[in-house]
């Protein structure tokens, strides 16, 4: 009886454990026309490995149901309604959770046989929180096309012809598979190497830090990402590339890309030597310009972006990539490896880079300057030779440790070692075209540039559900050590007179040594105040450490530069301790959710100038406001609205008191005085779908306003030289919005956008405040349409107005249009021949400073023969810039000054190229 009691207990105690690991879902299933809730449909669950019922139940009078007692793990969910279509969807529960799948939308039967047209846009969106997510099998693409081709075909998604992704009016930063990264930081490894057939889902969203997700609550850090969900019978075999390309003027393209995956397990390699400038080079590092500027610069399409040009922390400003500009030489390879086991508790994923690249070419830079009493004119011609040298590697582990706690370690490092060499050839002109100054300017520099990066974050869930604790910690170390020598020999003239009346040679050896130490701690507590709402507890410490070093000598009579130059020498330290807390509230609801808090910080600020021992200290006292509210007014209709606070605190460039005379004609001056900015933002998103019409809206905005802005303090005397200096404003503020409007039209999909950038900058120039106010209004269109088999034919088109005025001289404004036109056209033709052409041309508005307009043609073909099963190789010839009409140009209109830049750019060449894709498994097909 003793026995029977034991055992009797042990079951009860095991049954009871089960049921507390188990979970629920529950929904509410409605008409897609009429809107109505459908009572006694029927719901069920089935395993999704052998398709075995698991359980089933019927909606009540409302429309609602839920199912509970469920074990954790994938499921098939299938609802069934009398003369209603059937609909599926996969899922994934976790313990003692309950899945709320909100509103699930079906169709009649007869609806959609009338709607046959439009089968393949049936639930090709979805809005699921604040992730778009777009079936990729609902898009056409050609047998064995990349990512990239099936991401051009996405309503609110735009690819350029760099490779460049913007998804809902930003630019993509990151590009995940199966939530992984996937060789890092360089996007277009994924999109240009995995076929569009693998893939499951296109999800785009702004991926938040790893405690904000795992909290709920915003912290300000967003990167715009695209997650690329693989299907499963696609995670075993392998599959790669092999492009083999030679040209006419010794141009080539060669690329091996290998990818291994077994289930969890990935293992890929790749390897790219080339120097056409399309493949092997990260785009994402093109778009560093800094940090803590507030330079704002509209180019010809009317995208604001930082000038940081004036924070560069060594010698030289090359920041390592390629953007266009000159001719590159590139060989790259890398590594990456990523597997989880132990039932998933465990994770881990690597990759490894090296990098070469060389960059030759020439440029010319025209520059109007707007002084309050006078305009003058700078021409400058250069000459640029730069290489770099880079390891780049990375890793991150992940352990659950049980299904409440959890570790994640990430860590990072990369050396780079460059070599650059620069020539330049300035001239100044007055307003009357006579002649200020002349001058010839030669910097080369040798320097390594490395960095090692860390953090690690602990999650643990407490008893209570809702209530979490987790500690973030994260370390930043890096270091920029360079020397070389300036050589400059600069003429000044008076008004009227081409007699130098002033001579300036400038012969110096520079070193520097930058290092920077960071740490960040943070540590946050939810606690659950009803089923629906929580409040959320954070406190954090951060030390950031930072030193600068600069050294210029003179040439002695010996002719050694040994010479110390004390005006522009300096050693520099700069120490900033911050401690931030504070609280939020969440309230989470089916139709909405909603969130707000505050931080407060103390900052502490020591200067420390180690040349005279002078130590000066400063504390400050930051906010962090935050708010973010999101409703659903359909699963297909979402509008988000974010407020975020946010202090910046000026770097060590900007606050070191030292003369940098890197181009002795722009002196730039240190200001140890500056304040930390804080930035007021608001975003308003919106988004909504219709699944028969295929007729999307992709809405945003944003408004910023900051307060104690970076700005800079200019002098130019009357022989054309000028002296910077950050100082501290009030004023900035800027407003950007975007629209895009997709549907389908005579059977083609179309899309036509909008994008608005307003901005005020305000700064200060020869001693009198300026605001200048710059504008750019922009109107785009996309049309595509295909027969498979026969053609797949799109077209785009950009049309620009920038404007820009000063108020220091009101009377001079810069404006112009630019118009922008993209055909790329792809014929099919029997015994498996295809053409492909595609051509930009590039309009440009002359304007009263530049009267040379520079206009592009640049117009690109190939045509080639597809072999083998499934189409895997293709031989194929192709030309690029046919008319050789390709030239390099950017225009900017900054702050008190417009800018016009023409580069040496890569032109005419033929090539011939054999691409073979292969692959062992599931064999590709074209969807």
């Amino acid at each position: 009886m003793r026995k029977l009691t034991v055992v009797s207990a042990f079951c009860i105690c095991a049954i009871a454990s089960a049921h507390a690991q188990q979970t629920s879902i529950k929904g509410t299933i409605t008409d897609t026309l009429n809107k109505q809730n459908l009572h006694n449909a029927v719901i069920s669950v089935l395993r999704a490995k052998d398709s075995v019922l698991v359980k089933f139940i019927r909606t009540d009078v409302k429309g609602h149901f839920e199912i509970t007692g469920l074990p954790a793990g994938k499921f098939v969910l299938l609802t069934s309604y009398p003369n209603y279509a059937d609909y599926t969807d996969i899922i994934s529960t976790t313990e003692n959770n309950t899945l709320d799948l909100g509103n699930i939308s079906m169709i009649t039967k007869a609806h959609l046989l009338e709607e046959v047209v439009v089968k393949q846009s049936i639930g090709s969106i979805k809005l699921k929180g604040d992730t778009t997510e777009y079936k990729a099998d609902s898009f056409h693409v050609q047998a064995n096309a990349t990512v990239e081709e099936l991401l051009k075909k996405l309503p609110g998604i735009q690819v350029d012809k760099n490779g460049q992704i913007t998804a809902q009016g930003q630019k993509v930063q990151k590009v995940l598979v199966d939530g992984e990264e996937f060789f890092g930081d360089d996007p277009t490894l994924v999109t240009q190497n995995i076929r569009a057939d693998m893939v499951d889902k296109v999800q785009v969203f702004d991926k938040k830090s790893d405690q904000a997700t795992f909290t709920g609550i915003d912290d300000g850090e967003k990167t715009k990402t695209i997650n690329l969900k693989l299907k499963d019978d696609k995670k075993n075999g392998y599959f790669g590339k092999l492009d083999g390309s030679a040209g006419t003027n010794q141009f080539y393209n060669e690329q091996v890309m290998f990818n291994k995956f077994r289930k969890k397990e990935k293992l890929s390699f790749y390897g790219i030597a080339s120097n056409t400038g399309k493949i092997g080079l990260n785009w994402q590092d093109q778009r560093s310009y800094g940090d803590n500027s507030t330079n704002i610069q509209f180019d010809d399409n009317g995208n604001g972006f930082v000038d940081g040009s004036s924070n560069s922390d060594g010698l030289e400003s090359w920041s390592g990539s390629y953007n266009g500009q000159g001719f590159p030489k590139v060989q790259t390879g890398g590594v990456h490896y990523n597997n989880k086991w132990d039932d998933d508790k465990q994770s881990i994923n690597g990759n490894y880079k090296i990098l070469d690249l060389t960059v030759n070419g020439t440029s010319n830079t025209n520059t109007q300057y707007i002084l309050p009493d006078t305009l003058y004119y700078t021409s400058q011609k250069q000459t640029f030779s730069n290489k770099i040298t880079r390891n780049k590697t990375s890793a991150v582990y992940e352990m659950d440790f049980d299904s409440t706690s959890s570790l994640k370690i990430m860590a990072d490092g990369s050396f780079d070692h460059k070599l650059t060499y620069n020539a330049y050839a300035t001239e100044a002109l007055a307003s009357d075209s006579s002649l200020v100054n002349q001058g010839n300017r030669v910097v080369s520099t040798t320097g390594d540039v490395n960095a090692f990066n860390s953090s690690l974050l602990w999650r643990k869930k407490l008893k209570k559900k809702g209530r979490t604790v987790s500690i973030n910690a994260k370390e930043n170390y890096s270091t920029n050590i360079a020397s070389g020598f300036l050589l400059a020999n600069n003429y000044f003239y008076s008004a009227h007179s081409n007699v130098p009346i002033q001579n300036q040679v400038t012969d110096q050896y520079k070193t520097s040594d930058n290092k920077a130490l960071a740490f960040d701690s943070k540590i946050t507590y939810t606690e659950p105040l009803s089923k629906i709402s929580s409040l959320i507890l954070n406190y954090g410490i951060t030390v950031n450490n930072s030193t600068s070093n600069r050294s210029s000598y003179n040439k002695s009579p010996g002719g050694h530069y040994d010479v110390l130059d004390t005006v522009y020498s300096n050693n520099y330290q700069f120490n900033i301790f911050t401690q931030k807390g504070g609280a939020s509230y969440s309230l989470i609801k089916k139709k909405y959710s909603f969130n707000f808090g505050n931080n407060i910080g103390y900052t502490n600020f020591v200067q420390t100038d180690l040349k005279s021992s002078i130590t000066a200290k400063r504390d400050f006292i930051n906010w962090f406001p935050n708010a973010n509210f999101a409703y659903s007014f359909t699963s297909q209709r979402r509008l988000f609205i974010s407020y975020n606070g946010s202090t910046s605190q000026p770097s060590l460039q900007q606050i070191q008191p030292i003369k940098t005379n890197d181009d002795p004609l722009n002196i730039v001056i240190g200001n140890a005085a500056l304040r930390p900015s804080f930035r007021n933002s608001i975003n308003l998103n919106f988004n909504d779908f219709k699944a028969l019409s295929g007729r999307s809206i992709f809405l945003g905005m944003n408004y910023s306003a900051t307060n104690n802005a970076f700005a800079t303090k200019d002098f130019v005397d009357s022989l054309g030289r000028r002296v910077s200096q950050s100082i501290n404003v009030d004023g900035n503020n800027s407003l950007n919005g975007y629209i895009d409007y997709g549907f389908k039209l005579f059977g083609a999909r179309a899309d036509i956008g909008g994008n608005i950038n307003n901005s005020t900058y305000v700064n200060v120039v020869n001693n009198l405040p300026n605001v200048t106010r710059s504008q750019s209004y922009s109107i785009n269109g996309y049309a595509g349409r295909e027969i498979e088999k026969f053609y797949d034919n799109s077209i785009s088109a950009n049309l620009t107005y920038t404007t820009s005025t000063s108020s220091i001289q009101q009377n001079v404004s810069t404006h112009y249009w630019t118009f922008n036109i993209r055909p790329d056209l792809d014929f099919f033709f029997p015994w498996k021949l295809q053409l492909h052409t595609d051509c930009d041309f590039i309009f440009r508005q002359k304007t009263s400073v530049f009267d040379n307009n520079n206009n592009v043609i640049y117009w690109n073909g190939w045509f080639g023969k597809k072999l083998l099963k499934g189409d895997a190789m293709v031989i194929k010839i192709s030309a690029n810039d046919i008319l050789n009409k390709n030239i390099g140009f950017t225009r900017t209109a900054n702050t008190n000054y417009i800018t016009q830049n023409t580069y040496s750019t890569i032109q005419r060449y033929y090539m011939l190229s054999v691409v073979w894709n292969f692959n062992k498994g599931p064999k590709p097909a074209g969807n």
